[in-house]
């Protein structure tokens, strides 16, 4: 058990039958009456986040995440199917439950599944992926004193925004988490 005086960011924890991930906690001591903790919590089965109080002294058991390291195989429409490289277990999942995950994934491309009491609630992608850029419009010199950018197509099909000086064909690294080019490869 842990008591909200012991919360720090990233914690998952148990609350009245939710899993809760601790984004942000505040301990407050006001000057007259007792000290609390003031929390935004994610639930991470359904993304909303809420703004909690409790009472340093509260107890709430840890959530148990499990990751695992699995495959990308291919998406049939209805369900994306994932591999298990060591087991070779497939699971398939429902767009509900991807999301917008794998925009920046390929086939066969590694991911993180991530599962409480044997039920999956998030894919997590590589922190940096590098893919081909399908299509862009070309850059025009003398356009770069504003440091400008142009949409560009990559080979997943999401649209990522790209400096002038980067062609169709090249090969650009992305960073998964905010979907921004990092650099050329």
């Amino acid at each position: 058990m842990i008591s909200a005086g012991e919360f720090r960011n990233g914690l998952t924890l148990e609350i009245d039958g939710n899993v809760y991930q601790v984004i942000e906690f505040q301990h407050v001591k006001p000057g007259k009456g007792a000290a609390f903790v003031r929390t935004k919590l994610k639930n991470i089965k359904s993304g909303g986040v809420v703004e909690k109080t409790f009472r340093p002294t509260e107890k709430y058991p840890p959530a148990h995440i499990e990751r695992s390291d699995m495959q990308y195989l291919y998406n049939d429409g209805d369900l994306f199917y994932f591999m298990n490289v060591e087991t070779f277990d497939q699971t398939g999942l429902s767009a509900d439950q991807v999301g917008d995950a794998l925009k920046f994934v390929k086939e066969n491309d590694m991911v993180k599944m991530l599962s409480h009491a044997g039920q999956v609630f998030a894919i997590e992608p590589p922190l940096f992926v590098e893919l081909v850029i399908t299509s862009t419009e070309p850059g025009f010199k003398g356009d770069t004193a504003t440091g400008a950018t142009k949409p560009a197509v990559v080979e997943t099909g999401a649209t990522v925004y790209v400096p002038l000086f980067v062609e169709e064909g090249e090969t650009i690294q992305i960073d998964t988490r905010t979907g921004e080019y990092m650099k050329r490869v």
